[in-house]
């Protein structure tokens, strides 16, 4: 067996909100092999397989009875390169923001506006992660996941994922693939995407007029790090709720009495609003109950001070999701994974 078992480990190094919660049993998986392993070894035992990643989208409320498998693979591959448009694969274990940095090194752009989210490659379509107008859909080329039932490996294409708002096929069927490897689309000649105003006006701030891929990861990191606590320092999971999808007329009543509602139009006819906004304008933003809070400078974090428990927070949040809904009528939905 190559895996490496561990009993009763705690998982506190493992997710980024610092919980405390043990596992039943903790295997990293370095390649294929050891993740057929640990499926196999998981139904031998009778036990549920968790898998994760960094860590960094999880919410755990108590100790996991079950085998959790930490993706650990490695290895970042150039599949094809006419000099201009690149196609790059990089294993499930790989940090995401390294991967970034990476590619900008390279001369590779596409990825830039996706700097400094946590987590890793595999879990990045889980989520579909975005920001700052871009998300994995628009640079995806495809992925290898194995299915759990079958034992089979499948390629998914664009529309194969199914992908949405923080939303995939492999989020609405979770349990049954795990992916192994993502593909992505990147360019060797800059597409930029500066449509959100705080990134342009960084790089007009800097004096920067014909900004590169790596300008705009700079301005994007830049920013992040002045709205978002790094979990090494204060536990969190990032953007802890969904920007709330409504119908224009909830939209219209709202920034009727609001005129600094945050809203973005969808092609759908649909009104994106901005959850800390509304957070924020609920008065949460601050508000700290033991070791459980809201970030002080961005309403849309939810903090671990130390030693808040998973219930804890969860607590905070359906606390948080009631008041939203009764001052706004708007209905917040978690972005972090609840175990």
């Amino acid at each position: 067996m190559s895996l490496v078992l561990h009993e009763n480990l705690s998982l506190k190094p493992y997710n980024t909100f610092g919980v405390d919660v043990k596992a039943r049993l903790f295997a990293e998986a370095h390649d294929d092999a050891g993740v057929r392993e640990a499926i196999a070894l998981a139904a031998q035992r009778g036990l549920p397989l968790l898998v994760i990643g960094g860590g960094s989208n999880l919410l755990l409320t108590r100790d996991v009875d079950a085998l959790v498998l930490r993706m650990a693979s490695r290895g970042i591959r150039v599949l094809a390169d006419d000099g201009v448009k690149v196609l790059l694969e990089a294993e499930a274990g790989e940090p995401w923001h390294p991967l970034v940095l990476w590619t900008l090194e390279q001369g590779m752009g596409g990825l830039e506006n996706l700097s400094l989210i946590p987590g890793t490659v595999g879990a990045a379509p889980m989520q579909n992660i975005g920001a700052y107008g871009v998300e994995l859909k628009d640079v995806f080329a495809g992925l290898t996941a194995l299915d759990r039932l079958t034992g089979e490996l499948r390629d998914f294409g664009l529309q194969d994922c199914q992908f949405a708002y923080r939303d995939s096929l492999f989020k609405r069927e979770a349990g049954r693939w795990l992916i192994l490897r993502v593909r992505f689309n990147l360019s060797r000649a800059a597409q930029l995407h500066l449509d959100y105003g705080p990134v342009r006006q960084r790089l007009q701030a800097e004096g920067i007029d014909a900004p590169t891929p790596s300008d705009v990861s700079r301005a994007i990191c830049a920013i992040r790090s002045e709205k978002l606590p790094d979990p090494a320092e204060l536990g969190n999971a990032g953007s802890f709720f969904k920007n709330p999808l409504v119908n224009a007329d909830l939209a219209q009543r709202l920034r009727g009495e609001h005129s600094d509602l945050v809203a973005y139009p969808q092609a759908d006819g649909q009104v994106k609003l901005a959850a800390g906004w509304l957070i924020e304008r609920a008065g949460w933003k601050g508000f700290r109950e033991g070791d459980a809070g809201v970030h002080r400078l961005q309403a849309l974090v939810l903090v671990n001070y130390g030693s808040a428990t998973g219930n804890q927070l969860h607590e905070l949040a359906r606390r948080i999701q009631a008041d939203i809904a009764m001052k706004f009528g708007v209905e917040l939905e978690m972005e972090p994974n609840l175990i």
